[in-house]
């Protein structure tokens, strides 16, 4: 008789906890996707320091700089966007997941003594990444909003 009292407290519990995860999903979104839309605004106010700091610095393997420069902006421009809106969420989120990837393996300082934190951001915003990949971009999403209205029955248009 415990067991089924504790059972359904817990089933409770977790049933009054699901209205966060609309919240929480929407906030890792928006916050994640603002760490690398502003890497990238800061990449394009001057192109040829961010041109210069992927010759010298990062060391993305088998591009060419400028090519590593260009597709590296891009994907911190674009991919944020669309995960902030929920758009195609997942897509987004495994873009910027890739994005960061290519970031800690470029930057070889970032596994020295006193960049720790950096790294930790690192690991913080993929771990956040492949979260958002894995369970989707929650239902304050356009994507979520989307599927309801195919779901309903009715035209997208």
């Amino acid at each position: 008789m415990a067991e089924l009292a504790v059972t359904r407290a817990l089933s409770h519990f977790t049933l009054a906890l699901d209205w966060l995860k609309p919240p929480v999903a929407l906030v890792t979104r928006l916050y994640v996707s603002w760490q690398f839309f502003d890497s990238g605004l800061f990449k394009l106010r001057d192109w040829e320091q961010t041109t210069s700091l992927f010759e010298v610095m990062y060391q993305v393997p088998l591009l060419p700089t400028t090519v590593a420069a260009i597709l590296g902006t891009f994907g911190e421009l674009f991919f944020p966007i669309f995960l902030a809106l929920g758009l195609g969420g997942r897509a987004a989120a495994f873009g910027l997941f890739i994005v960061n990837i290519v970031a800690v393996i470029s930057y070889p300082d970032l596994f020295k003594e006193g960049y720790e934190a950096a790294l930790l951001w690192h690991y913080l915003w993929g771990f956040m990444l492949l979260m958002l990949t894995a369970y989707g971009p929650g239902a304050l999403s356009v994507d979520h909003w989307l599927e309801r209205k195919r779901s309903d029955g009715r035209r997208w248009s």
